[in-house]
């Protein structure tokens, strides 16, 4: 059936079938929507900060009344199973709220500039975060509720309007977002462009003031450099190759089931998902016969998803086909079954290092499992992909975990754990390489979406010592101060030349 240019086709992964189809944004409403984030940034800001929690509150506890709604959403937009759904993107965003909420007064907080009263006399200083304004906003469909929030919650608190470009695949959960922003908060404030990549280059260059993007490499260059060239900010999360490391002295039976569960959660379609698996060789064969187990106990549907789009489905089959046919084998899945996106959670063993699954990020349920002898080895094997996302190392000695640590070039490191740590709202999420720049969480990503203003209150009644004339008087304060913080100055002399000179500047002020 022929799907009209102006309307979204939503597939549902599980089937592979239109469910329905939704209008997509005509490009030149952009300037209006802008003009409408505007007026609704300036309203919204001028509130007092009380009321703007206010009505985020209330914003949160319809959020929980419609939980059930989203995490029906959530199925048809991702195939996501209902554990997963209520875990990820419904409990995840009720603490998400209640940190934001309780944390934003401090977080906003002036901060008072320190002056020293001999060279600065009679003055007083603040640093204040204001808000950039409008923020225009990029997200995928892996976590389409959890990645916007993460962003839209503070941008909102501290003053922003925010132009959200949800994915094409996804339009069933921002439907339902965007109706409870629209009640609860600034008519106008948070406004969706439904569409594909073209609705997205027209967010990038419609007159927003910072950019956020979640999603591919590709994509997300493109729109640094469309930023770039609107000399405006970027916070930019481009994915991940996310490695784990599993030393001797581990707790394999923890540790395999954290690394199933970290590797096949979401059908692997998370960013932080681990995608390499790095054993000590003394453990290896317990070790794979562990995760082996538990990934076979996994049940379609209800614990494994379907993948989100054909499209990604065709990069996980390239992925597996490509390491078996070089050699690699499957022990356990390695071919699509079912309806719909659906594909089992393969583990690979004796994959070689030239295979594109582990250099390229597969996004789905494939975990390779690699035996090491050395501790020497794991720098370049962990380091050695373009992303630089999250590490995890499994040893019963912490201590040591901390330091191999050291020497991966990553955002977040775990010691016996992984992947959970995007939905800690207190813990920055970012990452380093072709991972991007972008901040995700704490106040450093509040930081992304305010500018620092200094205002400063002067009541000296004195003419300052820097102003006209530069006379000798002026050379004399100067030089002298110079000679009086230098180490191993003449300092009596310094001093008199100082006062002196101070002296003769207060005269000629008179």
């Amino acid at each position: 059936m022929h799907t009209p240019d102006n309307v979204i086709p939503c597939i549902d992964p599980r089937t592979g079938a239109t469910s329905h189809t939704v209008p997509t944004t005509p490009i030149d409403a952009l300037p209006g929507m802008i003009e409408r984030a505007k007026e609704a940034q300036q309203q919204w800001f001028d509130r007092p900060l009380k009321e703007r929690k206010s009505a985020v509150s209330k914003l949160h506890q319809a959020f929980l009344a419609a939980a059930p709604n989203i995490a029906k959403s959530l199925g048809e937009d991702c195939g996501r199973p209902a554990g997963e759904a209520w875990t990820a993107e419904i409990v995840a965003n009720h603490e998400l709220f209640g940190w934001w909420l309780s944390r934003i007064d401090d977080l906003l907080a002036s901060t008072p500039i320190d002056f020293n009263p001999v060279n600065y006399p009679g003055k007083r200083g603040q640093i204040q975060l204001q808000p950039k304004g409008i923020i225009g906003l990029i997200t995928p469909w892996n976590l389409p509720v959890a990645i916007p929030l993460r962003t839209i919650v503070p941008a909102v608190l501290s003053g922003n309007a925010v132009v959200w470009k949800p994915s094409e695949h996804a339009t069933n959960s921002a439907q339902q977002l965007q109706t409870l922003f629209d009640q609860h908060l600034e008519p106008g404030l948070v406004q969706c462009v439904y569409g594909a990549g073209e609705q997205g280059a027209a967010v990038t260059a419609a007159g927003v003031d910072a950019l956020f993007f979640t999603g591919s490499l590709n994509t997300g260059k493109a729109v640094g450099t469309s930023a770039a060239s609107r000399g405006i900010s970027c916070s930019l999360e481009l994915g991940g190759k996310d490695a784990a490391v599993v030393l001797e002295d581990a707790n394999l039976e923890r540790a395999s089931q954290g690394i199933t569960w970290a590797a096949f959660a979401f059908a692997g379609q998370n960013c932080a998902a681990v995608e390499r698996c790095y054993v000590a060789r003394s453990v290896y064969e317990d070790f794979s016969k562990r995760v082996v187990e538990q990934t076979k106990a996994l049940k379609l549907g209800s614990d494994i998803g379907p993948l989100v789009t054909e499209h990604q489905l065709a990069i996980v089959e390239r992925h597996v086909t490509e390491a078996i046919e070089l050699g690699g084998q499957a022990l356990t899945g390695g071919m699509r079954e079912g309806t719909g996106f659906f594909y089992p959670p393969t583990v690979l063993t004796n994959v070689p290092s030239g295979a594109a699954v582990l250099r390229e990020e597969t996004f789905g349920p494939v975990l390779p499992l690699i035996p090491f002898d050395s501790l020497d080895e794991l720098p370049e094997l962990v380091n050695g992909t373009p992303f630089g996302l999250t590490t995890s190392i499994w040893t019963a000695d912490s201590d040591l975990g901390e330091a191999i640590a050291e020497n991966f070039n990553c955002g977040v490191i775990t010691i016996n754990n992984h992947s959970f740590t995007g939905a800690l709202p207190g813990a920055a999420w970012s990452g380093t390489k072709d991972t991007g720049s972008g901040v995700t969480n704490s106040r450093f990503a509040l930081y992304e979406m305010t500018r620092p203003r200094t205002v400063v209150v002067d009541r000296s009644k004195q003419p300052e010592l820097w102003w006209f004339p530069h006379n000798q008087a002026l050379l004399d304060v100067t030089q002298g101060l110079v000679e009086l913080s230098r180490s191993g100055g003449n300092r009596l002399p310094a001093l008199s030349r100082t006062l002196k000179g101070l002296m003769r500047r207060w005269k000629e002020s008179k």
